[in-house]
C-alpha cells in the first residue's frame, strides 16, 4: 500500500497529519478549569495575602501625585493671592517626594513577593506533573513520543509562568488603580469624567473578540513546539544519529526539522501580531482623550463666565485630571493585556491538566500489602490460564498470550523460548505487573500481583534486558541507581560477581568514568555486565532475563553468560531466550508459539523429543 508524503515533522501522511493537527491545536475541555488554577495558589495564600495588601497600598499611593498636583497649581504656584505661596509648596512638594519614595519601596518589596509566588507555584506544577506521568502505567509511554511528553511538561508549563507570576498582582494593582484614578476623575469632574470613559465598552467587546484569536493561536503554537521537540528527540539521540548517518538521510532530517520550525516561526509572528492594531487603536483613542478635556474643558469654562458664574474648572482641575486619565491609560490596558494572557494561557492550562486528569491503568489496590518473603514463597511464580492482549492491539487479532498456565518454584531456573512474536517478552512483563492480564491470574508468592503493591513487587524483582539503559553518568552513579547508600566495597563486590571489576579498574577514572549517553562510550558486553552488577545490588528475589545475551557476540556473550550464571545463584530466574545455548542448564524449557505453550522439559528431554525445541536447537547449531 502506497504512503503519502511526510508531512511536517511526521512520519505520516499529510491528510492523516493535518487532521491530527486540527485536532490538537484545539484545547482539550477540562471543567473548573479557573477553580483548579486558583488552587494552585493555595498553598501560598500568606504569602497572597500580604503581596494583595501591598498591591492595594501601593496602587492607592499612585493616585495620590495627581491630586497633591492640583493643589501645588491651585494653592501653591497660583494662589487666590496671585502670589506663590512657598510654605505650602515646600510642604505639597515634600508629600509628593514621600509617595514616591514609599510607592518604589513597595514595589521592590512586591516584585520579589510576585516573584517567589509565581515561580514557586509553576515549580509544583511542574513537578506534580512529572510525578504524575511517573506512575502512568508502560502503556501510555509505547504509545506516546518522549518529546510529545517532555513539551508538555517544558514548553505547557513554562508558557503559563508569566501568567503565574505576573497575573494577581497585576490584576489587584490594575484594578485598584482604574477604580481611584475613576474615583478621583469625579471629584475633579464628573463632566469631564464622561468624556474619558465613554469609549471603555467598545475597548472590552473588542478585547475579548482579539482574547478569542490569540487562545486558538497559542494552542497550534505549543502543538508546533510539541512536535519540534519530539523531532529533535529523535534526531539528535545516538540512535537516531547513527540511523541518519548510516541511511545517508542527514539532509532529510534538517528539511523535517526546518519544515517546522517555519510553521513555527509562522505561528510565533502570528501571536506577536495578534491584537496589535487593537491595541493601537486603543492607545490613539486613550491618547487623544486629553485633547478632548481641554476642549469640553474650554466649553465648559466659557458657558459658566457667559452666565455671569465662577468657573468650577481650574488650571490645577486641567492639569490633575489629565495627570489621573494618563495613569489611567496604563493600568486599562494592562487589565487588556492580562485578560487577553489568561485566555491564552486557557489553553496552556488545559492541556497540562489533561494530563493530569489520566488515570493510570495500573494501580494499587486499596488494600493492596507487600509480598511474603517466605523462604517457601518468595520467588515463587504461578500463570492460571492467563490471556493477554496489548491495549492497542487491533480488534479480533490473536491474543499475544492464550490461556497459559505454568508454575516456576523458588530457586528454579526455568527459561521460554520460541519464534519473535509469540509472546516471551510479555511474560515478563505480566510477572512485574508492567501491563495487567486480560484474564486469568498472575500470582507472586501465591498472592495475585493485583493484590500486592507495586513498588513492593519490583524491589523483589530484578530485569536485565537485551539493550540495558545507561544514564550519562559514571559507572558507580548507574550501579548505585539500584541502591543509593551502597558502600564502594558494595560496588565492587557487584561488579566482581558481573565479571567486570577487572574491566573498570582498567580504565582511567575507574568507577568515576562517564559512560556516555545511554552508556555508547562502553562495549556491549560492557554494558551488560554493568546492568547484571546493577541488579546484584538490588539483590532481586526473582530476576528476569530478557534475551540478555542475543545482541552480543561470541566473546562477549561468554563473559556475560558468566556474570548471569553468578546471578541466578540461590534466586528464582526467568529467562526469555533467544540463543538455546544460554538456557541448556536450566531446570526447565517452555517452547512457546503464538502464545500457547506446546513443549516442555529439560534441554535433553526436548532433543530427545525430536520437536520445535529440537528444530530450533538445530538452526542455531
Amino acid at each position: 500500500m502506497g504512503m503519502g508524503p511526510p508531512g511536517r515533522g511526521a512520519r505520516i501522511s499529510d491528510g492523516d497529519y493535518e487532521k491530527q493537527r486540527e485536532i490538537n491545536s484545539h484545547a482539550p475541555q477540562v471543567a473548573g478549569l479557573g477553580r483548579r488554577i486558583a488552587a494552585l495558589f493555595h498553598p501560598y495564600r500568606a504569602r497572597l495575602t500580604v503581596l494583595v495588601t501591598l498591591v492595594l497600598v501601593s496602587a492607592t499611593l499612585g493616585i495620590l501625585p495627581p491630586l497633591i498636583t492640583q493643589r501645588v497649581f491651585d494653592d501653591g504656584l497660583f494662589p487666590a493671592s496671585g502670589t506663590p505661596n512657598l510654605p505650602v509648596l515646600l510642604w505639597l512638594v515634600v508629600a509628593m517626594l514621600v509617595t514616591f519614595a514609599l510607592a518604589q519601596l513597595i514595589g521592590i518589596v512586591q516584585t520579589r513577593l510576585t516573584a517567589q509566588v509565581g515561580n514557586r507555584v509553576m515549580g509544583d506544577l511542574r513537578v506534580r506533573l512529572f510525578s504524575h506521568l511517573q506512575s502512568m502505567e508502560l502503556g501510555f509511554f509505547t504509545r506516546t513520543k518522549t518529546g510529545v511528553i517532555q513539551s508538555r511538561l517544558q514548553n505547557d508549563v513554562g508558557g503559563v509562568a508569566n501568567v503565574l507570576s505576573n497575573t494577581v498582582s497585576s490584576v489587584v494593582g490594575n484594578t485598584v488603580t482604574v477604580i481611584a484614578a475613576f474615583v478621583a476623575m469625579l471629584m475633579l469632574s464628573w463632566q469631564l469624567t464622561v468624556v474619558a470613559v465613554v469609549l471603555l465598552p467598545v475597548l472590552v467587546i473588542g478585547q475579548r473578540k482579539v482574547g478569542q484569536v490569540r487562545a486558538r493561536i497559542a494552542g497550534e503554537t505549543q502543538e508546533s513546539l510539541s512536535e519540534m521537540t519530539a523531532i529533535t528527540e529523535e534526531a539528535l539521540s545516538v540512535s537516531g544519529v547513527l540511523l541518519a548517518k548510516t541511511y545517508s538521510r542527514q539532509s532529510s532530517e534538517v528539511a523535517r526539522y526546518a519544515d517546522e520550525n517555519r510553521h513555527q516561526i509562522d505561528l510565533q509572528v502570528r501571536q506577536a501580531m495578534s491584537g496589535q492594531v487593537f491595541f493601537g487603536i486603543v492607545q490613539l483613542m486613550m491618547s487623544a482623550v486629553p485633547a478632548l478635556i481641554y476642549l469640553i474643558a474650554g466649553w465648559i469654562i466659557t458657558d459658566q463666565l457667559g452666565q455671569g458664574q465662577t468657573a468650577t474648572i481650574t488650571a490645577g482641575t486641567i492639569v490633575a485630571f489629565t495627570t489621573v486619565q494618563s495613569r489611567l491609560l496604563f493600568p486599562m490596558m494592562a487589565l487588556m493585556r492580562v485578560a487577553l494572557d489568561l485566555q491564552t494561557s486557557r489553553a496552556l492550562f488545559a492541556r497540562i491538566f489533561e494530563y493530569l486528569d489520566l488515570k493510570p491503568a495500573i494501580q494499587d489496590a486499596p488494600d493492596a500489602h507487600q509480598p511474603d518473603d517466605a523462604p517457601g514463597l518468595a520467588g515463587d511464580v504461578r500463570f492460571e490460564h492467563v490471556s493477554f492482549s496489548y491495549p492497542d492491539a487491533s480488534p479480533g487479532s490473536r491474543p499475544t498470550l492464550d490461556d497459559l498456565t505454568f508454575h516456576v518454584k523458588p530457586g528454579e531456573f526455568v527459561a521460554f523460548v520460541g519464534a519473535s512474536g509469540s509472546g516471551k517478552t510479555t511474560i515478563g512483563n505480566l510477572v512485574s505487573r508492567l501491563y495487567d492480564a486480560s484474564a486469568g491470574t498472575v500470582r507472586y508468592a501465591g498472592d495475585d500481583v493485583r493484590d500486592l503493591q507495586q513498588e513492593a513487587l519490583m524491589q523483589r524483582i530484578g530485569v536485565v534486558t537485551q539493550e540495558p539503559y545507561l544514564f550519562h553518568a559514571s559507572i558507580a552513579d548507574n550501579l548505585r541507581y539500584a541502591k543509593p547508600d551502597a558502600t564502594d566495597a558494595e560496588l565492587v563486590d557487584a561488579a566482581r560477581q558481573a565479571n567486570i571489576h577487572e574491566t573498570i579498574a582498567g580504565f582511567e577514572h575507574g568507577y568515576d568514568t562517564i559512560v556516555g549517553e545511554r552508556g555508547y562510550r562502553l562495549s556491549g558486553g560492557e554494558k551488560q555486565r554493568i546492568a547484571i552488577a546493577r541488579v546484584l545490588l538490588k539483590n532481586p528475589r526473582l530476576l528476569v532475563l530478557d534475551e540478555a545475551t542475543s545482541a552480543l557476540d561470541t566473546v562477549n556473550e561468554r563473559a556475560v553468560q558468566h556474570a548471569l550464571d553468578e546471578a541466578r545463584s540461590d534466586r528464582t530466574t526467568i529467562a526469555i531466550a533467544h540463543r538455546l545455548s544460554t538456557i541448556e542448564g536450566a531446570d526447565r524449557i517452555h517452547v512457546l508459539s503464538a502464545g500457547r505453550i506446546i513443549e516442555q522439559g529439560t534441554h535433553a528431554e526436548l532433543l530427545a523429543a525430536g520437536g520445535a525445541y529440537a528444530e530450533l536447537y538445530a538452526q542455531q547449531g
